[in-house]
This record gives structure tokens, sequence and C-alpha cells, in this order.
């Protein structure tokens, strides 16, 4: 936890939150504050700032808040990802958003199984959870959004237009003869398949709706790789 993000919930006052659970385990058994201690902390969607602990016991610190330096910018990236499998979703979460990506859509496809639509990870709860732990690794305040489509052919057809429009549109295709591009900096939309690809249906069905098709070379990797890797290739703020 290199920041201790602040939620609303948090707050007690304009310039007082107190920390419990696993931000105050964090602050008492790895950074092992004491009263007086300054800690880096920020504002759910706000500002980053310090935290000086004023208030310290066994089950909360109240921290004197000042806020004052603006958040990372977001990456221009919208990324599209097919449903990873349960054990890998809770990873890939927390690196999307210690990468600066901000919207973020979670979709279906032939090869996800509908088991994966039922893990607890998806509640809103664990989603904010995962999401938080990523912003704290990255020193980042802004939450990404994530949205939830569990139909392939709809998403596609209905509102995939409209989040291509005036941006770049990639999709991920071991295969084709395209190597992705580096560097871009531009508003950008990138959709990656589950484990074994998406189907040469879904790739044509992406195509069809603005996709250019995009290799990574001949390596076949796992969606938890892929993903940063693949953020890092296109965008400089990730080298």
């Amino acid at each position: 936890m290199n920041l201790a993000l602040l939620f609303d919930e948090d707050f007690v006052a304009t310039d007082r939150a107190v920390l419990r659970g696993r931000r105050l385990a964090h602050l008492q058994s790895v950074i092992k504050v004491v009263a007086g201690d300054t800690v880096p902390v920020g504002r759910a969607d706000g500002q980053l700032g310090t935290g000086e602990v004023i208030r310290l016991t066994d089950n909360e610190a109240e921290l004197r808040v000042t806020l004052g330096q603006a958040p990372p910018a977001p990456l221009p990236l919208t990324l599209i990802l097919a449903m990873p499998r349960p054990k890998m979703f809770r990873r890939i979460l927390q690196t999307c958003a210690a990468l600066g990506v901000k919207d973020l859509w979670l979709i279906n496809s032939y090869k996800v199984e509908k088991s994966f639509w039922q893990t607890p990870w998806l509640s809103d709860e664990q989603l904010r959870e995962n999401l938080t732990l990523g912003l704290e690794q990255a020193k980042d305040t802004l939450m990404p959004q994530v949205h939830i489509r569990k139909l392939f052919k709809p998403f596609v057809e209905d509102e995939l237009p409209a989040l291509l429009a005036d941006k770049r549109a990639l999709v991920a295709h071991p295969g084709t003869s395209t190597p992705c591009p580096v560097h871009l900096n531009q508003p950008t939309v990138l959709c990656i398949g589950p484990e074994g690809g998406f189907t040469a249906y879904e790739v044509g069905k992406l195509e069809e709706a603005g996709c250019q098709s995009v290799h990574l070379g001949p390596r076949i990797l796992r969606v938890e790789t892929a993903v940063p890797v693949l953020v890092s290739r296109l965008f400089d703020a990730c080298l």
C-alpha cells in the first residue's frame, strides 16, 4: 500500500479521516506508524496529499488530512475484456487500476464459461476493493468504471460502434498479420479475448464494428500477462 485511499465514509470532519480494517493493519504491521508520523493519502476521485497520524489505537487510526496534489493522468484507453477466469480476475482488476485504465468493459465470449459470471469477485464490494488495491499500489485516486455485458452480439452491434467513435480501435488476435502499434497516446479501444482467444466469428464481428486485428508476435500469452504487455506497448505512460 503506497497510498491510503480514503473514501467519503472515512471522513469524520473536513480534514479528519479514520482508518480501520485492512488499511489500519497495514499502517500498524508494515509501515509501523506511531502518533505524529505522516503517510501518503488520497481521496477517492480527488486529490493526493498526506495524513498525519494524530490518534492511534488497536482498532483505528485518525489522520489529519492535507490534500492538494493532482493524481496521475488517466490513460486514454477503453479496455474491453472477455470475462477472465475467476482465479486471475482479481489480479487483472488490480493491474488495470494500477496501469491507469479508467474504462473497463467485461464482455461474454464463446470460450467464457458460464460459471465465470457467478464469481463473487464481480460484486460491487469486491470490485471496489480490488480496484482500490491497484490504485493504492500506483498512488492514484481516480476509480475505474467497470461495465458488465453478458451478451456478446448485442454489445458489439448496439454499443460498441458508439464506443469506437473518434478512437483507434484494436483487437488482440494471435495469427493476424498486423503487429500491435506502439506509443499511440491517443484515445484507443483495446479488445482482449479469453484464454484461447476470440472465435473467428467474434473477431469478424469486432472488425465489422471498426476494430483492427493486431498481434504481439508468435508467443501466446495468458490474459493476465497480455493486459499489461499490450497496455505498456500502446502508451508511453506505462513504460
